[in-house]
């Protein structure tokens, strides 16, 4: 239980680098947090999020690693990959490419980016 509070404490003291880091705008994350902006760089600048607000921002800037999936889920998530496979539920790598590219291209084009 130490090395968990530990760890909460060197967060909260480092949670501006740490947002200064993320690959999401401070813009974004706000929004998310539910946070009023007045408020949040208050916050950001006391280094006084609750665990609760934590919690939702680092939701937020990591989705993927916050979820801790069971030896069950993943299992039957692979089972479910394999019934897939073997009835035929499979996309061409080429084609996946080729979609992939054409999003991009139209997202491009519609935001003006390079």
């Amino acid at each position: 239980m130490t090395a968990e509070i530990e760890k909460y404490i060197e967060i909260q003291n480092n949670i501006d680098e740490i947002l200064k880091n993320s690959p999401f705008k401070m813009s974004y994350i706000i929004e998310k947090s539910g946070i009023k902006k007045p408020t949040f760089f208050k916050k950001l600048k006391e280094k006084r999020f609750t665990p609760e607000e934590l919690l939702v921002i680092s939701k937020t800037i990591e989705p993927k690693q916050w979820r801790n999936e069971t030896k069950e889920e993943i299992l039957e998530s692979l089972k479910r990959s394999e019934e897939d496979f073997k009835n035929g539920r499979v996309h061409d790598y080429k084609d996946v490419m080729e979609a992939t590219r054409l999003r991009l291209e139209k997202y491009r084009n519609e935001n003006k980016l390079l």
